[in-house]
């Protein structure tokens, strides 16, 4: 599909595993700038590693890459050494994982902050500066203010997740990858988490792996369906779930297989 300003945009993109098998086959997909792009589709059809391989996070598995990853300014994903990869996903690319992973023995403003680091930022006013935009940024502020010294496991697991994001935003990235961020969340902290990434995406472009197809409906703009490693379709989200154009699409969103 057309799309006016792009984030990132992936050209025949495929990822392939050491065992041979095929993570992702030859994706080709244009992210639009500052909306939220949801990928669905079963367990185990390339959701993940598509969105990993987003800021190469697949390397620790030993992937091989083939097609590439543009960047808006251009730059490929792909082309990158592993100095230039860390200033990735420190600075451009952030990504919070599917479950929450505070820092074991750091405070709460000693695990937001600890990307700052990567980039030289010491200043104490623009470090806490920074701490409290991120926070409020991601609905948390108002609740960790008063306790910014206490351990980061201390909070419950919506407001780990809800650290995590501010955590992955502290640097301002173009993008945010979302790997099912609420799968271990209660409904009241989903529904909290999900106006977060709707507000995020006025600036920030998110790309959200979800299991959840009414979730994908709620803040997603654009979904693109992935079956076995193959993208099947990709449309405004309304369209995709109203009148998709793929039998294949049709059948899952039905529930004809899961």
């Amino acid at each position: 599909m057309e799309v006016e300003k792009k984030a990132l945009v992936t050209k025949a993109l495929s990822i392939t595993y050491p065992n041979g098998v095929e993570g992702c086959k030859k994706v080709s997909i244009a992210v639009a700038r500052n909306e939220v792009t949801a990928i669905i589709g079963p367990s185990g059809c390339g959701k993940s590693t598509f969105l990993k391989s987003l800021n190469r996070l697949n390397d620790e598995f030993g992937c091989v890459y083939e097609g590439s990853i543009l960047l808006a300014d251009g730059t490929n994903v792909l082309a990158l050494n592993q100095y230039e990869l860390c200033l990735l996903r420190g600075e451009r690319v952030g990504y919070v994982m599917q479950k929450p992973v505070p820092f074991s023995g750091k405070t709460i403003r000693q695990d937001v902050t600890m990307p700052l680091r990567g980039i030289n930022v010491t200043d104490k006013d623009e470090v806490n500066e920074k701490l409290r935009h991120a926070l409020t940024r991601a609905a948390l502020w108002d609740e960790v203010k008063d306790r910014l010294d206490n351990l980061s496991t201390s909070l419950s697991g919506g407001q780990q997740q809800r650290l995590c994001v501010a955590r992955a935003i502290i640097n301002a990235p173009e993008i945010l990858l979302l790997d099912e961020p609420c799968s271990s969340l209660d409904p009241k902290a989903t529904q909290l988490l999900e106006s977060m990434i709707l507000d995020l995406a006025l600036d920030h472009t998110v790309i959200i792996v979800t299991h959840n197809m009414q979730q994908a409906q709620r803040v997603a703009a654009r979904t693109a369906f992935l079956y076995e490693g193959e993208l099947v379709e990709y449309d405004m989200t309304e369209n995709i779930f109203s009148k998709p154009s793929e039998k294949l699409t049709r059948d899952y969103i039905v529930g004809k297989f899961s």
